[in-house]
């Protein structure tokens, strides 16, 4: 797999003390009731109602890096910093990088340009207030960067002082993702360092196939999972980037009443096998930040 060579900018220094994961792992640090599967009937002005569960459930995915001596992305919603901040702070004593996943879960074409770019400035001078760490990394809840929809989110993202997003997942979806859209890091804007680095697929049997994580992750058997991976690796011009929630870790969380027969399923599909099946993930590959695989910081977190 080629090298992905970044310039250096204030924010994403290129060198790199040794090299880069060969895969990026990330996760959306959010609760079970943020989801958008349950969105048609938990809205946000019900969720202090919910007993937090986000703090012992990303403890447990910590767990589980510190067994396997991995380091990662964690994508944490403004909502759940300002409930939390211990969380934040421990996640970042611990090495890991700190990223943003907006202030309050809400899609990108809902809340419009100057919405966007006022949630993608206080998401970021939240957490980094909180972690005492920068920020470079956005990652748009619900996969919503859309280059039909949102054509000004990059633009957005690159004046809010962030280094790269995460944030599209070139596949065909109900609720994401754009077939046609390109599944290596690239620049989105003419002229500036901003990268997008979408999530990973495969293209195998004649189409995309999404080996990025999440509930993708609970319902293929471990083996298929693994080999689209090393399928992506040997495809993209990058690091393929997984990425899982917290809540996956948490089988005995609420049931949800009202949701639809299809949202309860992919919920809750496979949560109970789900820590096991992650940790033999994380003991098979070489795993790291986004950052640091993308070459933007030294690895091990500091700026080269």
């Amino acid at each position: 797999m080629a090298v992905l060579e970044i310039e250096s900018t204030d924010l994403a220094p290129s060198i790199v003390a040794r090299p880069a994961p060969a895969f990026a792992m990330s996760v959306d640090v959010e609760d079970y009731f943020h989801v958008w599967a349950f969105s048609d009937v938990i809205k946000p002005a019900y969720w202090d109602g919910f007993a937090l569960r986000v703090e012992a459930s990303t403890r447990a995915a910590l767990r589980l890096f510190d067994e396997h001596q991995v380091k990662a992305t964690f994508f944490i919603l403004g909502w759940v910093a300002e409930r939390a901040p211990g969380l934040v702070r421990e996640i970042a004593a611990a090495g890991h990088e700190i990223g943003s996943h907006g202030c309050n879960h809400e899609k990108l074409g809902a809340l419009g340009r100057k919405g966007f770019e006022a949630d993608a400035r206080r998401s970021k001078a939240l957490l980094e207030d909180i972690a005492g760490a920068p920020v470079r990394g956005f990652r748009a809840p619900g996969f919503s960067v859309d280059k039909a929809k949102t054509p000004w989110a990059h633009e957005v993202l690159a004046r809010a002082g962030y280094a790269y997003s995460s944030s599209t997942h070139p596949i065909a979806h109900d609720h994401y993702g754009d077939p046609h859209a390109p599944r290596s890091p690239y620049r989105p804007i003419a002229g500036a360092d901003l990268l997008e680095a979408p999530v990973a697929t495969a293209q195998a049997f004649g189409r995309r196939i999404s080996c990025a994580g999440g509930g993708w992750f609970r319902a293929a058997p471990y083996a298929m999972s693994s080999a689209l991976l090393e399928r992506a690796r040997a495809q993209l011009d990058g690091p393929p980037i997984f990425y899982f929630h917290p809540w996956e870790l948490d089988a005995d969380q609420p049931r949800i009443a009202g949701a639809s027969a299809k949202s309860k399923l992919r919920h809750y599909l496979n949560l109970k096998s789900m820590p096991s099946k992650l940790g033999r993930l994380l003991a098979a590959k070489d795993w790291g930040r986004i950052d640091e695989a993308l070459g933007l910081v030294a690895n091990g977190g500091g700026i080269g």
